[in-house]
């Protein structure tokens, strides 16, 4: 299943928003400046060339930027883009027209690749290898398979959970680049552009407290921005100050760490229900009424970059500064026989 190009004026409103956000060029990307320059050198050499880049794999968090990149290398390369995710292919008739109908050098996007089924990965590897597919003619012991060339494209993969990746499936990538949470300062880079694409007006400190609190990530920061733009509107005078972003963000169960409601359920399920862990994901998942897959790609990789959870062999445990954000008394330290410190 390959998702159409569809016309701005074909998209809903916050679609329409979405798409304009977008960077339009890599040079225009900002924030994760190896990946970015690594990136141009492949791309510039790939034109020089005339080649097909080698199949690119891009891992790291939600909302860094992933499928971004994906769109920005296919502008970049002059080529189409076609794009799927891993739980919308079932089998692989439903990669056979995508694959024969692209051109020299086009793009195939695959999101979530982690969740291919192992029928789709092993029609995949020719695929990647030789430029060529397997087509069965029909089912049954006595089936007929005849060998398809394709066209040489470039495969781009993008998953929140590298490890659950095949080592087969890992080692055709040739290019593996990691995208991690973004800095402070360039997350106020992104919100002011995104303020000016929106036509809002916000100064500094409002800037700078709207980036703080978006747990590293750009998608964040603009869902962020456009929910405080209409609390400004509604609430204020249209103008987004600090004093406006912070009672907006309040509003919004988003503190002052940039943790929100899931967050704070998370942390204080492992403190209160299970005395600050090690508690599996499995029983913390059902104690909040979480997925596990989400609470593991989610919300943990920024809980445990930021010091409010540790990931241990026996499971989850609430760190010292998690029990404090919450007003709690931190247990005294133990050693792996459970001895005091």
């Amino acid at each position: 299943m390959t998702h159409e190009i569809t016309t701005p004026s074909e998209l809903p409103e916050e679609g329409t928003v979405e798409l304009s956000l977008r960077p339009q060029r890599l040079a225009e990307f900002i924030g994760q400046s190896k990946v970015r320059e690594s990136l141009q050198i492949y791309l510039e050499a790939a034109l020089a060339r005339r080649e097909a880049m080698d199949h690119i794999l891009f891992f790291g968090p939600p909302g860094l930027g992933k499928t971004t990149l994906a769109e920005l290398m296919a502008r970049e390369l002059g080529v189409n883009i076609r794009t799927t995710s891993g739980p919308a292919l079932e089998k692989p008739a439903d990669l056979v027209s995508m694959l024969t109908n692209m051109r020299d050098r086009d793009i195939l996007f695959i999101d979530e690749i982690h969740r291919l089924r192992a029928v789709i990965e092993e029609f995949l590897y020719p695929a990647m290898e030789d430029y060529k597919i397997d087509i069965r003619l029909s089912e049954g012991p006595k089936a007929q398979t005849i060998t398809m060339p394709i066209e040489r494209f470039t495969l781009v993969g993008a998953t929140t959970r590298q490890g659950m990746l095949t080592p087969p499936m890992r080692a055709r990538f040739g290019i593996v680049q990691r995208l991690n949470y973004y800095p402070v300062e360039d997350l106020e880079l992104i919100v002011q552009r995104t303020a000016g694409v929106l036509q809002v007006e916000i100064d500094a400190a409002g800037t700078h407290e709207i980036a703080r609190r978006s747990r590293g990530t750009p998608r964040i920061a603009n869902r962020l921005l456009r929910r405080v733009r209409d609390y400004a509107q509604v609430r204020a005078d249209g103008r987004i100050t600090l004093a406006v972003a912070d009672e907006a963000l309040q509003l919004l169960d988003v503190d002052q760490f940039g943790l929100d409601d899931m967050d704070a359920r998370i942390l204080r399920a492992i403190i209160e229900k299970f005395d600050g862990g090690p508690v599996g994901v499995g029983a913390l998942a059902a104690a909040v009424a979480e997925d596990a897959g989400t609470i593991e790609e989610v919300y943990e990789p920024y809980l445990v970059q930021n010091g409010f959870l540790q990931r241990t062999p026996r499971g989850r445990v609430a760190t010292a500064m998690a029990y404090r954000h919450f007003g709690y008394t931190p247990p005294r330290a133990t050693d792996e026989q459970g001895r005091l410190l």
